[in-house]
């Protein structure tokens, strides 16, 4: 039977297009990764059985503050044949104590979980911990990439919700259901929800409301821009075409391309 680890990564993430997304973005031959955030790690595997399928010497360093979420990454890892190109790190991502940086050409915070740092002052100090991981990537010549997710718009404060089914691996059916629960444009803090109904064969065998729960600050691209520059990143950029192709280039938003109503887009900055 499914789990909510399952469902997630069936229906949230699409780990390929996440690969090519950062590849395109880092715009050379990357190598090393490092998934903040990471949950299950899905992207890091993605990116590591990528490497293996190449013969080329990816790897990638995935952390989280759950001990479980790393667990499963670690046992998904073996059970792909790749743990011993990915590193689980369990560690407190928003803790203020210097941590040995870990050699990286590009950081991502996926599933807009750069929402879990609240305030400004530990954005930039975790903006700079990332530059610090970037500085040593490419054999320590540095010169890699940080990219991060976010959401906005017209409805980004507005309660409601969502669904979609997704086919599975197997027979089952995933009813998604993503839902604003609380949301206060004045301090810009929201509360998210993600559920999963899992059917098979017309009836739905597994219930899981509130599978996972975020109480998140959404920081504006702006805010998130000037963070970065003011933790040491050269230059940033924003892009919405987030389903890239292997080997498609990337493109930036230009000022005069308006988002639109309601967008997602992935925030880069450049050391």
């Amino acid at each position: 039977m499914l789990d909510k680890h399952d469902c997630y990564e069936l229906c949230v993430q699409s780990p390929r297009h996440v690969v090519s997304l950062l590849r395109g973005i880092h715009g050379n031959e990357p190598i090393t990764l490092r998934e903040d955030f990471c949950g299950t790690a899905a992207v890091a595997r993605r990116w590591c059985e990528e490497g293996l399928a190449r013969a080329e010497p990816a790897r990638a360093w995935a952390a989280d503050s759950d001990p479980e979420c790393i667990r499963r990454a670690i046992e998904r890892a073996r059970t792909a044949g790749i743990a011993d190109r990915l590193t689980g790190l369990q560690t407190d991502l928003l803790a203020e104590a210097p941590t040995r940086p870990t050699p990286a050409d590009v950081v991502f915070v996926g599933n807009f979980s750069i929402g879990y740092i609240m305030s400004r002052r530990v954005l930039v100090d975790y903006f700079r911990r990332c530059k610090a991981h970037l500085d040593l990537g490419l054999g320590g010549f540095g010169g890699g990439v940080f990219v991060c997710d976010t959401y906005g718009g017209a409805s980004a404060f507005t309660l409601g919700g969502l669904e979609r089914r997704h086919p599975s691996r197997g027979r089952e059916v995933i009813h998604y259901v993503w839902r604003h629960e609380l949301a206060d444009p004045a301090t810009a803090m929201v509360r998210n929800s993600i559920g999963f109904r899992v059917e098979l064969e017309g009836e739905i065998v597994a219930e899981l409301p509130r599978a996972f729960v975020y109480d998140w600050r959404l920081w504006s691209i702006a805010e998130l821009r000037e963070a970065m520059r003011d933790a040491g990143f050269v230059r940033t950029a924003v892009y919405q075409d987030l389903n890239l192709a292997p080997g498609q280039p990337a493109v930036a938003v230009s000022e005069e391309s308006p988002l639109g109503a309601d967008w997602i887009v992935a925030v880069a900055g450049w050391v």
